[in-house]
This record gives C-alpha cells, sequence and structure tokens, in this order.
C-alpha cells in the first residue's frame, strides 16, 4: 500500500513498487534487488512486532555495513518503531550505556560482536528480543527471546509490511553523537527530518535513478546512512563497502561497478592524495563527489578537481542535528574554495553574536539554522537540549544553535572559523584552530595537521600543532614554524610544533583532538 502523507520507510517500499527487479545493493559482492530486500524487511518487521515490538519502541542495530543492516533498518521502520544504528566498533561499556538510556525493546546484532554483546545483555532490564546474524547466544539470558537473523526473516509475512500506526512527526531515529566530552548524546530526528533531508540533498546533488553510489562510511555514522536513504529514494545502486581501509580494493570496486557518485571524508581524501597510483583507475563514471564531516582543505579541493576533472565536486558543512545547513554549487568552488557555502534548499541560516543580535558580514559569530531538518533534540537531555534549540522566529518553533563560529561574506557564502569549545585564547586574541590548521597544511611534504591549546602560564593557553608528513617528506619542528611565521599572525603562530606518524580519530573519520590533550 502506498500512502499519500509519506514516512522515511516509503523509500524503499515506492522504489520496490517501481524498479522491483532492479539491483538496489552490492555489499560483499553479492546483489540484492529491491524487490529482496522490501520482502525481506516485510519478513523482519512482522517478526519484531511478534516478539512485543510496538509504536515508539526503540531498537538498536548493532552491526557493520551489511546486507543485515540495510534490510534491520528498513524493517524496524516498518514496525513502526525507532531505529538506532551502532558502530560495531563500540566497546562493552558505551553499548551498554546506549542500550540503558534508549531503553531499547530489541537488538539486532552481528553474531561476530557475541563478547561485546554477551555480558550487555545478561542484566539489561529492557530488552525483550534478541536477533543474531550467525550463531545465536549461548547461554541464553533469562527473559529474552534469542533467534538468528535467518529464523526472524523465516517467521514473519514477506508479502507486506505491518499495519502502519505511526505519523511523520513520530521519531523514526536516534543518532547518537560521539561528542568531544562526556557521555554520547541520542538526536532524536523524526520522519519528517529525515525525509525533508533526504530530499534537500539529494535534489541538490541532483541524484538520478541511474546512479550507482559508493559507500564506504559506516551507516551508523548519519552521512554514511544518508547515502542509503538518498539512494533508494530516487531508485539508485548502493554499493556499500565495510571500510576504506584497503583503497586499492575498494577503487577497483568502482572501477568495475562504474560507479557515478563518491562521498567522502577529508581523511579519505588526504589518503587518496597520497596514492601514486590513482590514475591508474579508470574512474570517469564519477559525476559527483561529496565531502562532510570538516571543511575540506584548499589542497584536497585542488586534488579532486584534478583527479574527476569530470565531476561535480561539492564541499559540504553539517552537524548531526540537523543533517546539513550548507552546500558550495560546484560552479562556484574555484571561486570560494574557502568557504562551505549557502544554505541547502529548505533551510535558512544567521549569525548571531554574544548578546544574541545578528551581525553583518565578514563578522565572527554563532551560527543559527532554521528548517524541518532540525532534531527534536537530544533523548531524554532536557538541559543539553536547551542550550542547543531556542525560540525562533514563529510561536512555539525552535531554531538550532550549532556551537560553531562562522562568517558570511556578503554574498552569502558561508565559512567555518571552528567550534566554539575549540577556540584558543592566547595572549588575549582568539585563535580559531581550523584557521592555523588551513595554513599549515599548505606547507610543501605536510598531509594533515591537527592544532588545540595548551595551558602557558604566560598565554594562558598557547597554540600547540600536531602535523603528519606525507610519505617521505622530511619535516622538521623548525621548518613548520619557519613556514608558520610566513603565513600567519604573529598570535596564530604555534608555540609547540610535534611531528607525528597519524593522528587519533573516530570511527567516521573526525580527528579526535581529546587524545591529543
Amino acid at each position: 500500500m502506498l500512502h499519500a502523507i509519506p514516512q522515511l520507510q516509503d523509500y524503499l517500499i515506492h522504489s520496490a513498487a517501481r524498479l522491483g527487479d532492479k539491483i538496489a545493493l552490492v555489499c560483499d559482492k553479492k546483489r540484492y534487488t529491491y524487490a529482496e530486500l522490501d520482502a525481506q524487511s516485510n519478513a523482519l518487521a512482522h517478526t519484531l512486532v511478534q516478539q512485543g515490538v510496538t509504536r515508539g519502541d526503540r531498537v538498536v542495530v548493532f552491526a557493520d555495513n551489511s546486507v543485515e543492516t540495510v534490510i534491520a533498518f528498513w524493517a524496524v521502520l516498518k514496525a513502526n518503531a525507532v531505529v538506532s544504528v551502532v558502530n560495531p566498533l563500540t566497546k562493552t561499556d558505551k553499548l551498554r550505556y546506549l542500550l540503558e538510556d534508549c531503553r531499547a525493546t530489541a537488538l539486532i546484532a552481528d553474531g561476530l560482536l557475541s563478547r561485546v554483546l554477551a555480558p550487555v545483555v545478561a542484566d539489561n532490564k529492557h530488552l525483550k528480543v534478541l536477533i543474531m546474524t550467525g550463531k545465536p547466544l549461548s547461554p541464553t539470558p533469562e527473559n529474552l527471546q534469542v533467534m538468528t537473523f535467518d529464523q526472524a526473516l523465516s517467521s514473519g509475512n514477506p508479502r507486506v509490511p505491518p499495519a502502519r500506526t505511526g505519523i511523520d512527526i513520530d521519531l523514526a531515529a536516534i543518532i547518537y553523537t560521539s561528542g568531544s566530552t562526556g557521555d554520547p548524546k541520542g538526536v532524536m530526528l523524526t520522519h519528517r527530518n529525515m525525509l525533508t533531508a533526504g530530499l534537500s540533498v539529494s535534489t541538490y546533488l541532483g541524484m538520478q535513478e541511474d546512479d550507482v553510489v559508493v559507500c564506504v562510511l559506516p551507516l551508523s555514522f548519519d552521512y554514511g546512512l544518508y547515502q542509503m536513504l538518498m539512494s533508494f529514494r530516487v531508485g539508485a545502486r548502493l554499493v556499500l563497502e565495510r571500510s576504506f581501509t584497503y583503497p586499492a580494493q575498494v577503487l577497483k570496486t568502482m572501477v568495475e561497478e562504474k560507479v557515478t557518485g563518491f562521498p567522502g571524508v577529508p581523511t579519505i581524501f588526504a589518503i587518496l592524495s597520497e596514492n601514486k597510483n590513482l590514475r591508474d583507475y579508470d574512474l570517469s563514471s564519477i559525476r559527483f563527489v561529496t565531502n562532510t564531516a570538516a571543511a575540506l582543505p584548499v589542497k584536497h579541493i585542488e586534488m579532486l578537481l584534478d583527479l574527476f576533472p569530470q565531476a561535480r565536486i561539492f564541499s559540504m558543512y553539517g552537524l548531526t542535528e540537523c543533517k546539513r545547513c550548507t552546500y558550495l554549487p560546484p560552479e562556484d568552488i574555484r571561486r570560494k574554495m574557502t568557504s562551505v557555502g549557502i544554505a541547502i534548499p529548505n533551510t535558512e541560516m544567521w549569525i548571531v553574536d554574544e548578546q544574541d543580535r545578528k551581525v553583518g558580514p565578514n563578522e565572527v559569530g554563532q551560527l543559527v539554522i532554521r528548517g524541518a531538518t532540525v532534531m527534536r533534540g537530544y533523548w531524554e537531555k532536557p538541559e543539553q537540549t536547551a542550550k542547543k534549540l531556542r525560540p525562533g522566529p514563529l510561536p512555539g518553533e525552535y531554531v538550532l544553535y550549532t556551537g560553531d563560529y562562522c562568517k558570511m561574506d556578503e554574498e552569502g557564502y558561508l565559512y567555518f572559523v571552528g567550534r566554539m569549545d575549540d577556540v584558543i585564547k592566547s595572549r588575549g586574541e582568539k585563535v580559531a584552530p581550523k584557521e592555523v590548521e588551513n595554513a599549515l597544511v599548505h606547507i610543501p611534504g605536510v598531509k594533515e595537521v591537527a592544532v588545540i591549546g595548551v595551558p602557558d602560564e604566560i598565554f594562558g593557553q598557547a597554540v600547540k600543532a600536531f602535523v603528519v608528513p606525507e610519505q617521505g617528506a622530511e619535516l622538521t619542528e623548525k621548518l613548520i614554524l619557519t613556514e608558520a611565521k610566513a603565513r600567519l599572525e604573529a598570535f596564530m603562530v604555534p608555540k609547540y610544533v610535534q611531528i607525528v606518524p597519524d593522528l587519533p580519530k573516530t570511527t567516521t573519520g573526525k580527528i579526535k583532538k581529546t587524545d591529543l590533550r
């Protein structure tokens, strides 16, 4: 049944009705049609309902990028429940926290993660059912129904989904943010939030039914998840990889599948920039390249323009709390290389000072986002929600205070300056780490840079730079400091420079500055 008012699961349902025999997913060298994924997610949804999952219940999917994760995601939505995909690298204590925080009714997990799972599910008071790929958990915890993924598929009706009981302002997903400090926060997103974001982003990217999108980002990461959502929305094909750990293999797959869309993060493009054999691969099918997680350094933009001359390069900026904020139209990329662009369609933005007054062009302040993509808040964290969501222009409306310092030029193009929490106060001046990083990464032989503030008796905080050299490059601290003095204002020049082989990163490729302190 096709519904007049869509919910997120309709991305799959509508494409299956229209393009049932078309390949929707390529994963682990296997191919799956829209009809197959629709039927299997119907079956799993019925099983979840049979096991006591009801409207609004939270279901956690704890697994790697796999066909099971894809099926489980759509099944949870079809069961009128709320899905939360958790990275498979998550350790026991954190998994316990997440399950207890959202009070998950069901857990769908990879059997290879049994060691992490066993101590968590044994004492969880909210879980009713555990569905696992491979062998079921042994011994079976009391008061918990345990079954294999195959058993769950075989016990449900594949022909139609369960009766729809929710509406589009119900929660569709809770996405936990990694956060730089404290416990993870569960970002609450409604069907309307995610439908709006999927439509807006896929529209300005110009995604089409004949697109083939490669996804090396985890489905637990919002931009990885949206690759599936947007691909299934337009009836495209998703090539799902587990990671970018083996770039040569991924590039080979991209050639074989004639990939047209290549979403990435700065760390992926940094790896590409060092690959001397890139031109051995025929990547002429690539039609668009997108970036998220952090603004792309100019040197990486130039590399992408050179490597994919036929493609449209999209530099973007966003937060899990509202999906995407801005995109830089490809036709402007050479003219505005340091900008993260303009507001995405159906989104409004402005910048305010510390007194909450709108500022003029080229003045730095906090970015505020208004639109239907703005989250409903953090799951059961009212105080933290109140810091981010504040009253908007209309009665009862809330807008997102991003916590990011930005500025906007006379044409309305946004420039990311830095996280408000990251700004370094040195010598009475405010230093944006991003500005220092952008200057240092252009030094010949520099691959990556991370800048933090460290306590200093004289300066209050001193600027410290961690520099990763390119393969074969010989860099010294003295050389970096000399170049820094030539490229930066005196108060921005690092007091300390440390040459390191690599930088600590999250599973989504973001640099973990907390591990550098």
